[in-house]
């Protein structure tokens, strides 16, 4: 069964990276587009002020800023490259998330798949992606410094790590108090001290503000939009793929359940 389940959330997994796709290429590469034509127009800029021949002294570190020649060209990064990279990470979230299912159903409650598919895919949404995105938001090309991308990508996946163990945390503990005071005071108590605890590390981990105060504040807000759109849309199909698909697999069988003659 355990096999079962797995095949079938890389499979609700493939299917929602099909549709995340399609909405992150109709609503976020406009965004993206942009972002580039004014990171683009910000270099040729920065290129006509520093020129030799206009008669003023080069930097020596231009040479270093000036910008690489692509090594995917654009159309491919927009399309084919965009296409693999959610693929591969919507299979990869099915096939974690079949794992979660099979730990927690039947241990938070006499739930249907369905139900449990529900609450396992509002809760992995917010821990995983919604949680981390408010305190490290995604932002768009020439948002950013090249020398401090190592130190942002450790804090968010730090960030994100520490929420998966809260998250986790919260369950166990609120399972626990569900016993004792029921399951919806439970829930709700575990959740604020998810909320709590997510709170205080938010506060005390560095705040990343890099954004150039001549970017275009629509371009950000686009960007940030379609980033949440798309895991939306990716989760949502997740959830409910997954949980159509684990009413059939653990579905008693007809014929097992039938009245002997």
């Amino acid at each position: 069964m355990m096999r079962s389940l797995l095949v079938r959330g890389m499979l609700a997994g493939l299917i929602a990276g099909v549709l995340a796709f399609v909405f992150a290429y109709l609503f976020g590469e406009p965004s993206v587009n942009s972002a580039i034509g004014f990171e683009e127009a910000g270099s040729a800029e920065h290129s006509h002020t520093h020129d030799p021949a206009a008669g003023q002294a080069q930097d020596p570190g231009d040479e270093a800023q000036q910008p690489e020649a692509e090594l995917v060209p654009r159309d491919i990064q927009s399309t084919v490259g965009l296409l693999t990279g959610v693929l591969v990470y919507g299979v990869a979230i099915g096939g974690l998330f079949s794992l979660a299912f099979a730990f927690v159903h039947g241990r938070i409650g006499s739930l249907r798949p369905r139900v449990t598919t529900a609450l396992l895919t509002a809760g992995a949404f917010g821990v995983v992606f919604f949680v981390p995105f408010l305190k490290y938001p995604a932002n768009p090309p020439a948002v950013g410094q090249p020398g401090t991308i190592g130190a942002r990508t450790e804090l968010y996946f730090g960030f994100v790590a520490v929420s998966l163990l809260a998250g986790i945390l919260a369950t166990v503990f609120g399972r626990k108090l569900a016993d004792r005071l029921g399951a919806w005071r439970g829930g709700l108590l575990a959740c604020a001290g998810y909320l709590v605890v997510m709170a205080v590390v938010a506060w005390l981990m560095p705040v990343i503000d890099e954004v150039p105060p001549t970017f275009p504040a629509s371009t950000l807000w686009s960007f940030r939009t379609a980033s949440v759109g798309t895991q939306v849309t990716l989760w949502l199909t997740l959830g409910l793929f997954f949980g159509f698909f684990a009413e059939r697999v653990l579905k008693p069988s007809q014929k097992a359940t039938a009245p002997a003659v």
